[in-house]
């Protein structure tokens, strides 16, 4: 009965020294999954970021419309002044480049 025991106690140390061991590489591994998902999770909140559509303010759309409408006014004054040129330097009446036969 006392070798049974022994037995018993040489099984169950053994036993204890392989859970120890398996409790470490777990651990272990846990850090390192850990330490990835954190990764991950820093990314992803730089990627959401950039990706995720903010609401412009009342100030950022009066100055992009204030800044497109300078753009509008500017063209249409390079318009103008082309048509100008091209009304003075038409001085012969032609229909699309086709002149008046003498």
């Amino acid at each position: 009965e006392k070798a049974t025991k022994e037995q018993d106690v040489k099984y169950k140390v053994k036993e204890s020294t392989e859970l120890d061991a398996t409790v470490a590489e777990t651990s272990s591994d846990r850090s390192g999954v850990q330490a990835e998902l954190d990764a991950v999770l820093e990314y992803l909140q730089k990627i959401e970021a950039q990706c995720i559509e903010k609401a412009e303010t009342h100030a950022e759309r009066k100055a992009r419309f204030e800044a497109e409408l300078a753009g509008l006014k500017q063209a249409l004054q390079v318009l103008e002044e082309e048509t100008a040129f091209v009304q003075k330097g038409a001085s012969t009446k032609m229909l699309r480049g086709v002149r008046r036969h003498a």
